[in-house]
């Protein structure tokens, strides 16, 4: 994992990946504008006919747009990467993997819609199902940002390498642990201002060089 990470990072400059970073940043802005936009909206009409809020339906309508953009905005910007990681992966094995690379099948626009919006709808599903034990470890203070942490260092950790693999028929899947400490790792960089935005990229190429690096057991893939 260490290695793979390192790796990552080290091609961030690649211009092909500096595209798809642009291209996923923007995407993932306009999304969450939009969603946002929509949804304090809806909430400040609603709120509008509630007499009892005596004129502070704009302020709750905003706040819980807020919080509600801070929940959605690592399953909107991972949904969105993996719509653009092909181009990522393409990346990466062009250089570090030129044979896995000659014999890959490009997904095509369609499938990756389709991943991209599987991807999205279970890991809605799956945060919707920890809700009631996230709120009952609330009482702890960090038990229900833990919880929520782990579910989607699961969840990232397999779409990223699982992406990967889509392009290559029989490759091996990466441990259960590997997969873990990637999901965990983008998680983390999630909840870090702008460097938020390259998370997606990071995880989509370090994915690509756990799957390759397993698959071939060089340790050294350069």
């Amino acid at each position: 994992m260490p290695t793979a990470l390192a790796l990552a990072l080290a091609q961030l400059t690649d211009r092909r990946v500096l595209a798809v970073l642009a291209k996923s940043a923007g995407v993932t802005l306009a999304v969450m504008a939009l969603l946002g936009a929509a949804l304090w909206w809806g909430l400040e009409r609603a709120f509008a006919s509630a007499a009892w809020l005596h004129g502070t339906g704009p302020v709750i309508a905003t706040i819980v747009t807020l919080v509600a953009e801070w929940l959605l905005f690592r399953l909107v910007a991972i949904a969105v990467a993996q719509f653009f990681a092909d181009e990522v992966v393409v990346a990466v094995e062009a250089k570090h993997y030129p044979e896995a690379a000659a014999r890959a099948r490009p997904l095509g626009l369609q499938r990756e819609m389709a991943v991209a919006w599987q991807g999205l709808l279970r890991a809605l599903g799956w945060n919707l199902a920890a809700l009631p034990v996230a709120a009952l470890l609330l009482f702890t203070g960090i038990g229900t940002v833990l919880l929520f942490g782990a579910v989607n260092a699961v969840l990232l950790g397999r779409e990223l390498t699982d992406m990967v693999r889509l392009r290559h028929a029989g490759e091996p899947p990466v441990g259960s642990l590997g997969r873990f400490a990637l999901g965990a790792i983008v998680v983390a960089l999630l909840s870090v201002p702008f460097v938020n935005f390259l998370a997606p990229v990071i995880g989509a190429a370090a994915a690509t060089h756990l799957v390759h690096r397993r698959a071939t057991g060089d340790i050294h893939a350069s």
